[in-house]
């Protein structure tokens, strides 16, 4: 039962993103668009595990919104990167955690 559960939750994280917009009707490019589909996918799963608990079981929209589209400003200088992020940003947290975990320094 739990197995059927996170399939259906995979599929529909699936058809919220790159699925719902298969390219065209030649086998080929369906075939290396659903490849492109499934590495980004697992990408983005791996992100929120690493990133928090909330995150780890959060849906790929989310993930998107959260922690992919973040509105911060890169700045780099005296060889290191800072990120510039608005003040009370509610993800703070999660996004210094993932930096943290994958092993780069961060500066905000």
């Amino acid at each position: 039962m739990h197995h059927a559960l996170l399939v259906e939750q995979v599929f529909a994280d699936l058809e919220d993103s790159a699925l719902g917009h298969l390219p065209s009707g030649k086998f080929t490019a369906n075939a290396a668009w659903l490849t492109l589909i499934t590495l980004a996918h697992n990408l983005t799963r791996a992100l929120g595990t690493l990133a928090s608990t909330f995150h780890a079981k959060a849906c790929a929209g989310t993930l998107r919104r959260q922690l992919i589209a973040v509105p911060a400003r890169l700045a780099a200088g005296g060889r290191t990167l800072t990120f510039h992020l608005p003040e009370r940003w509610p993800w703070q947290d999660a996004f210094a955690a993932l930096w943290t975990v994958v092993g780069c320094r961060l500066w905000i």
